[in-house]
């Protein structure tokens, strides 16, 4: 049965009261500022490839959003550690790359049958406990396929999941065929380390913030590199001097509702602090 977006919603809300409450909440005041601040969400992808660095990234002590690759070596065991630790654990769904990428097992095609594709997908989500919401890994080729994107989230929408739109290519049609289905949808805004050197990372971290205070809300991607954890770990304690707030994505969701919009409603925007 295919219930609305409204419901959608709703059960993600509960889910994340649920499954979030060991979590420090995000304070309503920080530095004697009051109201809505501009809130930050950080993906971490490509987990489950990398032991110790996953495992570092798992111990941060702060509510990052860990997306991992299917079927990869260590992504059970790290996914209920991430769990366990009170991160928000995603899918991270290998599609098809316009440069022909090796994507490994998972990967969704757009030569795949309709059935095969949402049986792959299925089996993904089956695979990996705890995941709220799914992203997609690479991805440029099949995220421009409306019709392969309408398979694809005529499933996703069956089960209580966000989805965000990693991006990877600015012709890509999969977050709006994901509103198509009333699906809670975001997208990405910022790569952290798309260069990997602290100067380039610390660049798209501010480039980060300046987003988040125009529109209230940003979403960065990042991936386990050891330049990356370093700079989250020197510079994510600092956020709230700098009057911004740390979110898992269903956080983010949650607290501004009206950043989530379909087709047949007028676009909001969260609160501007």
């Amino acid at each position: 049965m295919v219930t609305d977006g409204r419901d959608y919603t709703r059960s993600l809300q509960v889910l994340v009261f649920i499954t979030l409450l060991p979590l420090t909440v995000l304070p309503l005041t920080v530095n004697g500022q009051e109201g809505n601040l501009p809130v930050v969400a950080i993906i971490i992808d490509d987990m489950g490839n990398h032991r110790s660095l996953g495992e570092k990234f798992i111990e941060l002590p702060y509510p990052l959003t860990l997306s991992f690759l299917p079927y990869r070596m260590h992504t059970k065991a790290q996914a209920r550690q991430a769990h366990d630790a009170g991160k928000e654990v995603m899918l991270h769904t290998p599609m098809e790359s316009s440069k022909g990428t090796p994507l490994g097992k998972g990967a969704l095609h757009s030569s795949m049958s309709r059935p095969d594709l949402i049986a792959s997908l299925r089996k993904q989500i089956r695979s990996l406990p705890f995941i709220s919401g799914m992203n997609n890994h690479m991805g440029s080729g099949l995220t421009q396929n409306s019709e392969v994107m309408g398979w694809l989230m005529s499933e996703l929408r069956q089960h209580p999941l966000y989805f965000v739109d990693s991006r990877t290519i600015a012709s890509s049609v999969a977050a709006e065929v994901s509103r198509q289905n009333r699906i809670p949808t975001l997208e990405r805004d910022v790569f952290l380390d798309h260069v990997i050197s602290e100067e380039a990372i610390d660049s798209q971290f501010r480039r980060l913030l300046g987003i988040a205070r125009q529109k209230g809300y940003a979403i960065a991607i990042g991936h386990p590199h050891a330049a990356t954890l370093n700079y989250l770990t020197k510079t994510l304690p600092l956020l709230g001097e700098k009057g911004i707030a740390l979110a898992t994505i269903s956080r983010l969701v949650n607290f501004n509702p009206q950043i989530i919009t379909y087709p047949d409603q007028a676009p909001a925007l969260a609160g501007k602090n």
